[in-house]
């Protein structure tokens, strides 16, 4: 049986390495945009949703490669902001925002507001065009809250404010193993998993 491919888009290698890691020993070879001598491609993400911005970039890339293309987005969900940053969680606090900048937005947002009534989600949705331009999309969820200040050394993105239910520390505190387990983008790796198994055993 000949090997599917899937090109990512994404020139992210610890994002390629993790699908590899979840999507391992299924008959895919899966490889970076980079990989196909996309590296330069930067789709903009002008969508109002998640699931908006995902289809697009993972349709983009399909009009320039053979095979299985996955896209994803990401954002954080605050109840008490209706859901800010949300779609806008990488650039919160301006187009030229850093982590940083963006994380020290949303605590004086949430400022006098007690842990309990600073309820979140991480949602992340990932697209994928096959071969035949059929598009599927997944979604992962990780609810949590936000902390009442930045903690942790793996200082990526929301990391240092999000405490995932049934923990008491933030993403940037605990182990990358647990985090990896538990996080939003692996449960939508894992229903990525089911469907691509579905659609390899449909060949």
């Amino acid at each position: 049986m000949n090997r599917r491919k899937i090109i990512v888009a994404s020139g992210n290698i610890n994002k390629i390495k993790e699908i590899k890691k979840i999507l391992d020993g299924l008959n895919l070879d899966i490889i970076s945009k980079n990989e196909v001598g996309l590296k330069d491609i930067e789709v903009i993400e002008d969508k109002d949703t998640l699931e908006g911005n995902a289809i697009k970039k993972a349709k983009e890339i399909s009009e320039l490669v053979d095979g299985i293309v996955l896209a994803d987005d990401t954002g954080l969900f605050v109840d008490k902001l209706n859901g800010e940053p949300g779609v806008y969680s990488a650039r919160y606090a301006g187009e030229d925002a850093n982590d940083l900048n963006n994380n020290k937005k949303l605590l004086k947002k949430l400022e006098g507001l007690n842990l309990e009534d600073r309820t979140a989600e991480f949602r992340t949705v990932i697209a994928i065009v096959l071969e035949d331009k059929t598009v599927k999309t997944l979604t992962g969820v990780c609810k949590g809250k936000i902390a009442l200040e930045r903690t942790g050394n793996n200082d990526f993105g929301y990391d240092p404010l999000f405490i995932p239910d049934g923990y008491k520390e933030t993403f940037a505190e605990m182990p990358q193993k647990i985090k990896n387990d538990i996080s939003h983008r692996a449960n939508a790796l894992k229903k990525l998993r089911l469907k691509l198994e579905e659609v390899l055993d449909n060949e």
